[in-house]
């Protein structure tokens, strides 16, 4: 930094950039609404419609359903967030949790659709193939995570048998009970409406003070680490891996970028110029992996709770790897004509 102090503030300028433009705008009204949502006892209700629905696929009480939704439609860290709350409410396990944060954290549609096929590759009708590969990986990671820690989780799970059979025998129907939960949740939340708004506001705009540090950390990093010689001796290491599997060396620039952030690594991507559907795998690739930009911040929000950081990882590495198999799946039958 001391070397390159006009690129170090530059790249700290776009990073704080990046922040203000696109992720404040995008993510702070998901941050605050899930605070009001809670507060309310609305995924509470939710919750309860969920369960039978969420048991048997995903191992999770239906509350986590709130958690899906929300984490694939406002994108990351959204879904470590929620699953944070829930856990800090008794309302899931540590494993669900870990389960939940694992397959959550994934990418917006806006930012998939619009930045990314549109904006990089300059090429809408990539959309549905990316999203196919994205998202319908998620779900198979979460599908595969119902079997993480099923030992530990065996208490939670009889424990949500036995509370549905008790339910089954006195509820005159699941919207009831789910009504019944929401209305106990919000008298035991107890704050007035003016209380719950000035709480959920402070929150997020703490979370997004710790989000757009990281955002401009790692911009800076990434320059220095380019002007060091790093980037370039990793790349260096790449391309050889991908001659050795039969992958175009060109997109080695796109898959380091994409180690350390999403968007430069989406950019790279789309600008690699070696056959689309390479292309397309390298960018599912980066919206899986996350960026361990993406990673700080998950580790930052659960180090408020006894949920590791271990399996998230994990599930990254392989959503990333499914990500990108499922891109050359479906291109016969999603991939741009």
């Amino acid at each position: 930094m001391a070397v390159y102090p006009a690129e170090t503030l530059s790249s700290s300028l776009r990073g704080l950039s990046i922040w203000w433009e696109v992720l404040f705008p995008a993510l702070f009204p998901f941050f605050v609404i899930s605070e009001l949502l809670l507060g309310f006892g609305i995924v509470h209700f939710f919750g309860k419609l969920l369960d039978p629905l969420m048991r048997p696929l995903f191992g999770l009480p239906g509350i986590g359903g709130f958690v899906v939704t929300m984490g694939y439609i406002s994108g990351y860290p959204v879904g470590a967030r929620l699953t944070a709350q829930l856990w800090e409410q008794r309302l899931v396990t540590r494993t669900e949790g870990e389960r939940l944060v694992a397959f959550t954290t994934t990418s917006d549609p806006i930012f998939l659709i619009g930045a990314v096929s549109v904006g990089f590759f300059q090429n809408a009708a990539l959309a549905p193939l990316l999203a196919a590969a994205h998202y319908g990986g998620g779900l198979l990671i979460g599908f595969l995570m119902r079997f993480h820690d099923r030992r530990a989780a065996g208490s939670s799970r009889e424990r949500g048998q036995a509370q549905d059979g008790r339910a089954r025998m006195r509820r005159p129907s699941r919207i009831a009970e789910a009504l019944k939960a929401m209305h106990e949740a919000r008298l035991l939340d107890g704050r007035d409406l003016g209380k719950l708004v000035q709480d959920s506001v402070q929150s997020a705009l703490k979370l997004m003070i710790v989000v757009g540090g990281l955002v401009v950390f790692f911009s800076v990093v990434m320059e220095m680490l380019t002007h060091a010689g790093v980037v370039e001796l990793l790349a260096e290491a790449v391309r050889a891996i991908f001659g050795l599997v039969g992958l175009p060396w060109q997109l080695a620039d796109a898959g380091v970028y994409g180690l350390f952030e999403v968007t430069l690594g989406s950019r790279a991507a789309g600008t690699a110029g070696t056959g689309l559907m390479h292309q397309a795998g390298i960018a599912a690739w980066v919206l899986s992996w996350g960026g361990l930009s993406v990673h700080a911040q998950v580790a930052s929000l659960l180090s408020r709770t006894d949920l590791r950081y271990r399996p998230f990882i994990l599930a990254r590495m392989v959503h990333g790897f499914v990500a990108v198999a499922l891109v050359y799946l479906l291109w016969g039958w999603l991939g741009p004509r």
